[in-house]
């Protein structure tokens, strides 16, 4: 069977979640620096443009931090284009092997296949 309850297709499905949730979150915040940034040249009293500065530094902050983390952990290579090529081809293909599963199989029977606690 080649559907999404085959624990051949779930294998490293913890480690590609964090990678994927970490990339949305520093696209979430390199957008939130952009809106800041126009929201701040935008602004017409000097204490919207204070608050808004001190939001735009906070969003430049936890980019750098999300980034750090994220190449800590080797999910990102800004520097090492081939790497990062390579590691988003990688990508493109488990996105297709897990687009080709089954997701909705008509035999979900898998007792003893898996560690459930009602067996």
């Amino acid at each position: 069977m080649n559907d999404y309850l085959e624990v051949r297709n779930s294998e490293g499905m913890p480690k590609l979640v964090d990678e994927t949730m970490a990339l949305a979150f520093l696209l979430n915040a390199k957008n939130g620096v952009r809106n800041y940034a126009i929201a701040l040249t935008e602004a017409a009293t000097p204490e919207v443009r204070e608050k808004l500065t001190k939001q735009l530094n906070d969003a430049i902050n936890i980019h750098e931090e999300i980034t750090t983390m994220m190449i800590r952990k080797g999910w990102f290579h800004p520097v090492d284009l081939e790497k990062q090529f390579q590691m988003d081809q990688e990508s493109s293909r488990t996105a297709v092997q897990i687009a080709s599963l089954d997701l909705f199989p008509g035999d979900t029977s898998r007792l003893g296949d898996f560690a459930t606690p009602y067996q």
